[in-house]
C-alpha cells in the first residue's frame, strides 16, 4: 500500500532527519514510523473513550505518549516540489507524477514515511519544454537511481 502524506507535522518529522540518498536534483528522506493521526480521528477516539453523561465523572483522555509505538504499516509518500526550482505548474505536475510512478514501480519499499524533495532545478537549456518527453525520461531515470541508492545496503567503513 502506498499512501499520501498530507499533514505538515508528518513532513516536519521526516524532513527533520538527514536525507537517506541524494541525486543531482532530488533528495530522499525516510522515517520508519506511521503518519500521525488526524485531528478528527484523535477527537473521535477521545470522545469514544469518555463517559458521555451529565454526571460528575471526569472524562478519560488518553495521552498520545502513553500508546506504545507501533511498527510502520505501509509506505507513505510525500512530495515537495517548490516553485523556486520548477516555475511552471506543468513541470511541477510532471515531476510529481514521475515521483509517484517511481514508488509505484517498487512494491518492496520498506514501510514508513518517505519524502522526495526537489533540491535543484532542471536546466532550461536542456529541457526548454515544460512537459517534454526528455524531461520525463530524465526525471524517471534519476528517481530510479535515487531509490536504488536508498535501498542498497549500507557498507560500514572502519574508522
Amino acid at each position: 500500500m502506498i499512501g499520501k502524506l498530507n499533514r505538515p507535522v508528518d513532513f516536519e518529522r521526516v524532513l527533520g532527519r538527514q536525507s537517506r540518498a541524494r541525486s543531482a536534483h532530488f533528495a530522499l528522506h525516510h522515517l520508519s514510523a506511521n503518519p500521525s493521526p488526524s485531528a478528527w480521528h484523535a477527537a473521535r477516539l477521545r470522545t469514544a473513550s469518555a463517559e458521555l453523561s451529565t454526571g460528575d465523572s471526569q472524562p478519560a483522555h488518553n495521552s498520545v505518549d502513553q500508546d506504545p509505538p507501533r511498527a510502520p504499516e505501509g509506505c507513505w509518500v510525500g512530495i515537495v516540489v517548490p516553485k523556486r526550482h520548477a516555475k511552471r505548474s506543468v513541470t511541477r505536475a510532471l515531476l510529481k507524477r514521475q515521483i509517484r510512478a517511481a514508488f509505484a514501480e517498487r512494491p518492496g519499499m520498506p514501510p514508513g514515511l518517505w519524502v522526495v524533495r526537489l533540491r535543484s532545478p532542471f536546466d532550461r537549456q536542456k529541457f526548454p519544454s515544460a512537459a517534454s518527453d526528455a524531461l520525463r525520461a530524465a526525471a524517471r531515470a534519476e528517481l530510479a537511481q535515487l531509490l536504488d541508492r536508498a535501498l542498497a545496503p549500507k557498507t560500514g567503513t572502519p574508522a
